[in-house]
């Protein structure tokens, strides 16, 4: 019966489903020398819990944190290095010499995408005359078709075959 009762206890644990009472029944089965062997591999598990009540932590916390000046003094740097990234630009900005060439380079790359989209619109029409000389190949391979149709029903009619 007892046992009937722990393995019920053991389900209800394992479902998260037991009082503390249940639990220190559990943890007294467990702990004990007279523990049924399909049940012994729960035993190390109540025996850590045990064991792992009586461990205590020896380190020492601080309670005061340490404020240096170090942080203070990185903040600082920190915002000064931002409000120069966003002041110098405005003050050295570009030349009007540099503006001219930068115009200049602009206006080169689109006279070159033009004279590319010339060359491939005329590609274009060139497959076009392809395309259609296509069509028409493939219209001729179906009258041929037909030619050997008529051929086989005179042969037929003349009976040559």
């Amino acid at each position: 019966m007892v046992l009937n009762n722990i393995e019920k206890l053991i389900e209800k644990y394992n479902n998260a489903e037991t009082t503390l009472q249940e639990e220190a029944q559990l943890k007294a089965y467990f702990l004990s020398d007279k523990v049924a062997p399909h049940l012994e591999h729960y035993k190390p598990m109540f025996q850590y819990f045990s064991q792992s009540k009586n461990e205590q932590y020896t380190k020492d916390v601080p309670l005061k944190t340490k404020n240096t000046k170090l942080y203070q003094w990185i903040s600082v740097a920190a915002v000064a290095v931002l409000m120069l990234g966003l002041i110098v630009p405005t003050f050295i900005g570009p030349t009007e010499e540099e503006k001219q060439e930068a115009l200049l380079a602009y206006n080169q790359t689109i006279d070159a995408f033009n004279l590319i989209s010339i060359g491939m619109n005329e590609g274009k029409q060139q497959l076009n005359s392809l395309i259609l000389v296509s069509d028409n190949l493939n219209e001729g391979m179906e009258e041929a078709g037909r030619l050997s149709e008529f051929t086989e029903t005179t042969n037929k009619i003349f009976k040559n075959k």
